[in-house]
């Protein structure tokens, strides 16, 4: 299925999405999903699942409207499905007051699982930047990873880029935090 066919963004709204989104398992059945339609069978072998497994996670992905079936072919009498992402890009709500960041999450935990012996490049910088640089920050940073999205090849090895600019709790609210466990023990 080509990927012109695709709408640009799929924004996740209800609680069903949420929860299928934030489950680990499903966030890498999605990156299989990336660049190409897989069927159950190839999707386990991917992701390292049991084909009953992986099979229970893409409906759970299907109902919540975030992956769809794009194409179905017999083979040996039985049905194939080929699944795809509904979109180019899932959007994510804004986490909630203290609520975490699926999407953190996630970066965070592949990064873990990647290849030690890989390259990798890992920064983490403290600026300090007006409110006009932060914005244009952010926005050249978005560009630029939307200007590499449009350059992925699928017969090229995956790579991922995550980026999150933020301001931090101010140093007040860390102390609070930190006299409320104080207390509570």
């Amino acid at each position: 299925m080509p990927t012109d066919d695709l709408p640009e963004t799929f924004h996740v709204t209800t609680d069903e999405q949420l929860r299928a989104v934030s489950n680990l398992t499903r966030h890498r059945i999605m990156a299989v999903l990336r660049f190409e339609p897989a069927t159950i069978t190839q999707i386990a072998e991917r992701v390292g699942l049991a084909k009953g497994s992986s099979s229970y996670h893409v409906r759970l992905l299907e109902r919540a409207g975030l992956v769809r079936v794009v194409r179905t072919r017999k083979v040996r009498g039985v049905t194939e499905r080929y699944y795809a992402m509904a979109a180019r890009s899932i959007v994510l709500p804004a986490p909630g007051e203290g609520g975490p960041d699926v999407l953190m999450r996630h970066a965070v935990a592949d990064l873990e699982a990647a290849p030690a012996g890989g390259a990798r490049h890992v920064r983490m910088a403290h600026l300090r930047l007006t409110e006009e640089q932060f914005a244009e920050l952010g926005a050249r940073l978005e560009a630029l990873a939307d200007e590499y999205r449009e350059l992925s090849d699928p017969s090229l090895p995956d790579a991922s880029l995550v980026f999150a600019l933020f301001h931090p709790a101010s140093p007040e609210q860390g102390e609070g935090d930190e006299q409320a466990e104080g207390e509570a023990k």
